[in-house]
């Protein structure tokens, strides 16, 4: 029977829940539990597939499919496990959820109401978490914070499942702010105390108190806060600021957090093997060079847009034992006119996906600074296509080569819909996510990147490089190599008369870790690296 931990959050947003989460996930793993994690977001969006990145962020996609929360990256990238769309679920899921059982007549007549019904659909999600992973350990984030009206059925239901349980079967983890007050010299803790209140208010007593800030946590702040919010000052935990978020589990682990829950649960310490990620962590910190990446987009000024790129070029950077620098572009801002200048001193070129036309001309001007320069690039989704459309255009002579998705009536619609996506109407769900297997060409860098000749990689997407236009991209140089098993859709390009010129249809930053950078990142990392040098 697996247990159970429940993770809150207090007085603001972007607290670091989720690292907090992830970061007890890792260290329940390290003592040999399998754990898995799942998020629950109080909006009533279904998911987040068509919400815009710049208030919340990249869109995360599971190997099932699922776009996901970027807080699933966090937590797969700590618990090195593959989560399912059973890993996160919407307010707005679950009322449609009801509302389609109630239009069907489940109910009987009967009068659907927030309790039982949806505190009973979020409990039912909970379980099947549970039950479908096989985990020891369920760590269940609610989004939001404490006092939001809309977090008030999830905070409701994990309180019935709770009482539910038995003794030391459920657990609450509190995340929240301590601020320093610079001109009294002092951190705050009114801000804790009146957010565990409201917990409180609510049914719920937190089993651990995680304090958020800049400052460190005395023992006199933490036996204040354990005063007034009734938990053991042995129960508040530090988690202050630090250079990495690859530092907190470490943070945490020295103020034996992962021993305290396990005592809490009823479960054996076990042995801790922390070694990986110290090791990570060892090998980061004796990086003294940097290799910058242009990370050209038009998300940039939430660089949240592009966490999982981001956090892929870090782990590939410390294989290699560099620091990998992002450089955010504007590609609104980006032309042929001021590529050079722009991109000037960037050691390699990266170009990740998104949605709609909005900054793909500067996109196109990256992939060909890129390529008439001998900069390495690595295009992904958008990227592929971008890199396409700018190889049609000025070496394949396809003068104005674009997508459909652009120019409905484009005469050279190198990049064209999907034939299974001609007739979706609904936005939402409906691209081709998730895991597709990738037969990878022998004799590319593709290949030598691998070491594999199939791959499973993400993908999301509806447009792809239109079949019509494969053989004049190939008479004019360019490699396919990577493609669907049958043939029928191209998944990867590159320049064979290119220093290192690759494009994946896929998202493979979705699957890099730590301790294991993605193949893909770390030979682009590579040849960036070579180029510096």
């Amino acid at each position: 029977m697996a247990k159970h931990i429940f993770v809150t959050g207090g007085v603001v947003s972007s607290l670091g829940k989720g690292i907090t989460a992830a970061s007890l996930g890792h260290l329940l793993k390290a003592r040999g539990y399998k754990v898995t994690m799942q998020k629950m977001d109080p909006y009533l969006n279904v998911d987040p597939g068509t919400m815009s990145p710049f208030q919340y962020g990249e869109v995360f996609v599971t190997e099932d499919g699922h776009e996901g929360d970027l807080d699933l990256g966090h937590y797969e990238r700590f618990i090195d496990e593959n989560l399912s769309r059973e890993s996160n679920f919407t307010q707005g899921s679950i009322y449609q959820t009801l509302i389609s059982r109630e239009r069907r007549g489940d109910f009987l007549g009967g009068t659907v109401q927030v309790i039982p019904h949806v505190t009973e659909a979020i409990k039912e999600r909970i379980r099947r978490a549970a039950e479908q992973s096989g985990a020891d350990v369920v760590i269940s984030e609610i989004g939001g914070t404490i006092g939001d009206i809309e977090s008030q059925p999830f905070i409701e239901a994990a309180r019935q499942f709770k009482n539910e349980k038995a003794p030391g079967e459920v657990l609450f983890i509190h995340v929240t702010l301590v601020p320093y007050i610079a001109a009294a010299h002092e951190v705050k803790t009114k801000p804790t105390q009146h957010s565990v209140k409201e917990l409180r208010s609510w049914g719920v007593q937190p089993d651990f108190i995680v304090c958020r800030s800049d400052h460190e946590i005395s023992d006199s702040v933490r036996r204040k806060i354990a005063l007034f919010c009734d938990v053991q000052p042995d129960d508040v935990l530090a988690c202050v600021d630090a250079p990495s978020i690859y530092e907190v589990p470490i943070a945490l682990h020295e103020q034996r957090f992962d021993q305290k829950v396990l005592g809490k649960l009823g479960l054996p310490e076990n042995t801790v093997d922390l070694a990986p990620l110290e090791a990570f962590l060892s090998a980061s910190a004796a990086c003294q060079d940097q290799v910058d990446i242009a990370v050209v987009g038009k998300y940039v000024s939430l660089p949240d847009a592009y966490l999982s790129v981001i956090e892929a070029l870090h782990h590939a950077g410390v294989a290699h034992g560099y620091r990998a620098e992002a450089h955010l572009v504007d590609g609104e801002e980006l032309s042929d006119a001021n590529a050079g200048e722009v991109l000037a001193g960037m050691d390699g070129i990266l170009v990740p996906g998104g949605f709609g036309q909005r900054a793909f001309e500067g996109k196109i001007a990256a992939a060909r600074y890129a390529r008439e320069n001998g900069v390495p690039y690595l295009g992904i989704c958008l990227g592929l296509q971008a890199a396409v459309c700018e190889f049609a255009r000025h070496v394949a002579g396809l003068e104005g080569a674009t997508s459909v998705e652009f120019d409905a009536d484009a005469e050279h619609p190198v990049i064209d819909l999907m034939p299974e996506q001609q007739d979706v109407e609904d936005k939402g769900g409906t691209m081709r996510l998730g895991a597709y297997p990738c037969a990878v060409v022998a004799g590319t860098r593709a290949a030598e990147a691998y070491g594999e000749a199939v791959v499973y990689e993400r993908h999301r997407h509806r447009y792809e490089v239109n079949n019509a236009y494969r053989g004049v991209l190939q008479e004019a140089g360019m490699t396919f190599s990577g493609t669907s098993p049958d043939g029928r859709l191209v998944e990867m390009v590159e320049l064979s008369d290119h220093p290192w010129f690759v494009a994946s249809q896929a998202h493979p930053e979705f699957k890099s870790r730590p301790t294991r950078p993605h193949p893909l990142f770390k030979a682009f990392v590579g040849a960036a690296i070579a180029r510096k040098e």
